[in-house]
């Protein structure tokens, strides 16, 4: 495992426009010793997927309000796909069990819920990075 701290986009996939709980999340993370790149709102899967390779991300993490997780993960994971790139997903939001079950299957590497201490999140992203066969 390397010294480097893990590198983590997070973004506003879509138009959900509630913010509060992923800058609570990057602040968790950045506690936490990680290194974190928030692109902010209204972002797109192709903008993300741009960041991740610009800064050469570890992990992603998206934060979904909108009832739109479902959808919205699919496409973010299709670009990843289509870019080549073998970064986990890390949702974070407002998911029905039934919803993370199938975004698990789907290839999301984690599903938070508000409520998720920040032990809980920082454990999931080193989880998902690990399982992802990172080099760290």
């Amino acid at each position: 495992m390397s010294d480097e701290p893990i590198r983590v986009v997070l973004a506003k996939l879509g138009l959900d426009g509630h913010d509060r709980g992923i800058k609570v999340v990057a602040r968790m993370l950045r506690d936490a010793g990680f290194e974190v790149i928030y692109l902010g709102l209204r972002q797109t899967a192709a903008s993300i997927v741009g960041a991740v390779e610009q800064e050469d991300a570890d992990a992603i993490g998206i934060s979904m309000l909108n009832g739109g997780h479902m959808a919205l993960s699919k496409k973010m994971l299709a670009a990843l796909a289509e870019a080549d790139l073998d970064v986990p997903l890390i949702i974070g939001g407002i998911v029905p069990d039934d919803d993370a079950d199938e975004l698990r299957a789907a290839g999301v590497a984690g599903v938070l819920t508000p409520g998720s201490s920040a032990d809980e999140v920082a454990a999931a992203v080193r989880r998902a990075v690990e399982g992802a066969g990172s080099e760290r």
